[in-house]
């Protein structure tokens, strides 16, 4: 375990497998709308061209994205963090998304906020009420933000913010929301997608730093990225994952790290959007064209456009199941199920069959039966070549260490113990 983690509250997320594909293909919908131009690669340039670099541990462009996706790593070996590996950050498993505690306000009061890279602002008072103390500033600006799936409208603060005892962001900003629609089990959020995502969000304000930004700005952390690392899987409200703030902690992969620059194809170049094909089986049988799309951790399941699905249900044999929404195989499909090939930067990422699944012994968790065999990809909702073609969520993070990574505008992502375990 890296240095700097912190014990978690937890709550079981317990939805209707049909209320989260509905809240998938939502928030699928508001990337497609995109309004934020740019994204990681807007930030990138503006602080080269003020020289930001140079002024943060002596970041500069020497230390920019390796061309194409030559794999790369970060940092020295595992352990304790160190400046490469980044500080450790303990996330739960919830059932269908991640969660972690982070204190608001001095003394602190501890929320349960959703990790999400699809998103930037940060905010609390979902469910648990904002506590203010003495460090909270109100600066009467109105904030709003729809996730599609949700969302919430209130007020801003700046607060001192505590994500682990050596990672603590003063006067950092924060929504403070008066009214939340969506977020029945959460606090609110921890907003880490690209900065330009919080653009309109907040009046009288241009963009509002991340907490990831801030923590570099501070000097906290050598890079402005996050590292995240899952775990599939087999009940919920485990504390199976970290995040790492600034760096790649080598202890928890198992390849150098497969970097890619942000897609430069919109509306995935917004958020962290990258360029990928994807194939099935031995026979490389075409599931999608090389194509953009998103990683996104507040994404449950792994969405593939209208017609990649249905090149993926027919290679499968999977039936689309009246209860849940999901697609259903049978067991002697499964045994037969072969492994799906993303390629990603010339690198080949394999979900195995076990992957494809979703956990058996959390059925229940999406109104499943017991026994049954649920495949944890569904329709994005509209046809390929509209700029979003697919989302890899939860169900594709739980196998992968991912990288997002602000400063050189890339994404990264390697294996790790849990890509070929068969825990589903």
């Amino acid at each position: 375990m890296a240095a700097g983690s912190v014990s978690l509250a937890s709550r079981i997320v317990g939805q209707h497998a049909r209320e989260i594909i509905a809240r998938d293909k939502a928030r699928a919908q508001k990337v497609l709308a995109g309004v934020h131009p740019h994204g990681p690669a807007r930030f990138r340039e503006a602080h080269r061209r003020h020289g930001h670099y140079s002024h943060h541990h002596g970041h500069h462009d020497a230390a920019a994205a390796p061309s194409g996706g030559a794999p790369a790593t970060s940092g020295g070996g595992g352990g304790a963090a160190t400046s490469d590996d980044g500080v450790g950050v303990d996330v739960t498993d919830a059932g269908v998304t991640y969660t972690t505690s982070v204190g608001v306000g001095s003394p602190a009061t501890q929320y349960t906020l959703l990790i999400d890279t699809g998103s930037s602002n940060t905010w609390v008072g979902a469910g648990q009420k904002y506590v203010k103390t003495s460090t909270s500033h109100s600066t009467n600006n109105k904030v709003n933000v729809s996730y599609g799936s949700g969302s919430f409208s209130g007020t801003e603060f700046t607060d001192t913010v505590t994500i682990a005892p050596n990672l603590v962001i003063t006067k950092q900003s924060i929504g403070v929301a008066s009214t939340a629609q969506g977020f029945d089990d959460v606090d609110g959020i921890i907003g880490i997608g690209p900065v330009d995502l919080t653009s309109g969000t907040v009046a009288n304000t241009d963009t509002v730093p991340t907490v990831t930004d801030n923590l570099f700005a501070q000097g906290d952390i050598e890079q402005s990225s996050i590292g995240i690392s899952f775990q599939p899987s087999t009940s919920a409200s485990q504390v199976n994952g970290e995040l790492d703030f600034g760096g790649v902690d080598q202890s928890k992969i198992t390849s150098d790290v497969t970097f890619v620059p942000i897609t430069s194809t919109s509306p995935a170049s917004q958020y962290w959007g990258i360029d990928q094909s994807v194939t099935y089986g031995d026979n490389e049988t075409s599931i999608l064209d090389s194509t953009a799309g998103i990683v996104d951790t507040g994404t449950t399941l792994l969405l593939l456009a209208t017609d990649a699905f249905q090149a993926y249900e027919k290679a499968t044999g999977g039936k689309l199941d009246n209860t849940t929404g999901l697609l259903t195989i049978t067991e002697e499909q499964f045994d037969n199920l072969q492994s799906l090939f993303f390629n990603i930067g010339g690198t080949n990422f394999e979900l195995t069959a076990n992957a494809q699944i979703w956990p058996r012994s959390l059925n229940s968790t999406i109104g499943g039966e017991e026994g049954k065999i649920y495949l944890v990809t569904s329709d994005l909702g509209s046809p390929s070549g509209q700029g979003l073609d697919f989302i890899n969520g939860f169900a594709f993070l739980q196998r992968f260490y991912s990288v997002f990574d602000t400063t050189n505008a890339q994404v990264g992502l390697a294996t790790t113990p849990f890509t070929d375990a068969t825990t589903n």
